[in-house]
């Protein structure tokens, strides 16, 4: 996990053009009016180069970014000046910080990231932590649906103006694994560079993120189809779950 987001950085955002930030800002936002919730202090897990901290910041949500890359962090930062947001280079599965916050947000399949069931329950139990009583945890993931019958063992490709990329998808049936090979040529200045990254995600069903959300002491409300209002089917391809902090009266709370 570590070692992925380095090269691919820097021509990260070209790529992610399509993806409909501003809608997954509007989820987010509307859950939080929803939830009665009066923190505005939100932490971005999985933050990439900031584009839906931003838009969240910009909303009126005081942010905290939290990224493993700090080449995405880098980026991040040169990209914010308009808002305060404090960026932390930490790994999802450790992450610290400095007090709870109203609102915990991890988007873009960051979940899939987490390739152990036992890892992902840590990242939960620290998420838990972290929220205030009642506290808002939104977050995405990709099902096993979209890696065995979309991706599967196909190759994808694109052109965009100063970068072209091929996505080959190897998928394991046996761990629900899929290693995504990714060959980018980005253009500096008259020239192209090749680089290659090999990402690895894990789909998983929405039955088993349940079941990590609660035993991590947290509180299930909802799975929706891609952050619509649409509740969660078989047949969808990101599943977006709301979940709160369990208010427990014996629990310290920083």
């Amino acid at each position: 996990m570590n070692d992925t987001y380095t090269s691919f950085a820097a021509v990260y955002d070209s790529f992610m053009n399509d993806i409909p930030y501003k809608k997954w800002a509007d989820f987010v936002t509307a859950k939080y009016r929803q939830s009665g919730i009066r923190s505005k202090l939100a932490c971005d897990l999985g933050c990439g180069t900031g584009r839906l901290t931003r838009l969240l910041a910009k909303r009126g949500f005081d942010m905290i970014g939290v990224d493993v890359s700090p080449e995405m962090l880098d980026i991040a930062k040169e990209k914010d000046d308009v808002t305060s947001t404090l960026y932390l280079c930490q790994d999802m599965r450790e992450f610290e910080l400095f007090g709870t916050v109203g609102t915990i947000v991890s988007a873009c399949d960051c979940v899939n990231y987490i390739t152990d069931m036992r890892d992902l329950k840590r990242v939960f139990r620290l998420v838990n932590n972290y929220l205030e009583p009642r506290g808002l945890f939104v977050f995405d993931f990709h099902t096993e649906h979209y890696y065995r019958d979309i991706l599967a063992n196909n190759t994808f490709a694109a052109n965009y103006e100063d970068a072209s990329f091929i996505w080959e998808n190897e998928y394991d049936k046996k761990t629900g694994k899929n290693s995504y090979f990714l060959t980018v040529y980005a253009k500096e200045g008259e020239a192209y560079r090749r680089f290659e990254e090999l990402h690895i995600q894990r789909g998983y069903t929405l039955e088993t993120i349940k079941k990590l959300i609660e035993d991590a002491g947290l509180e299930f409300e909802g799975a929706f189809d891609d952050y619509g209002e649409a509740p969660a089917t078989p047949d969808s391809k990101r599943i977006t779950v709301v979940a709160r902090e369990k208010f427990c009266p014996g629990k310290h709370y920083e």
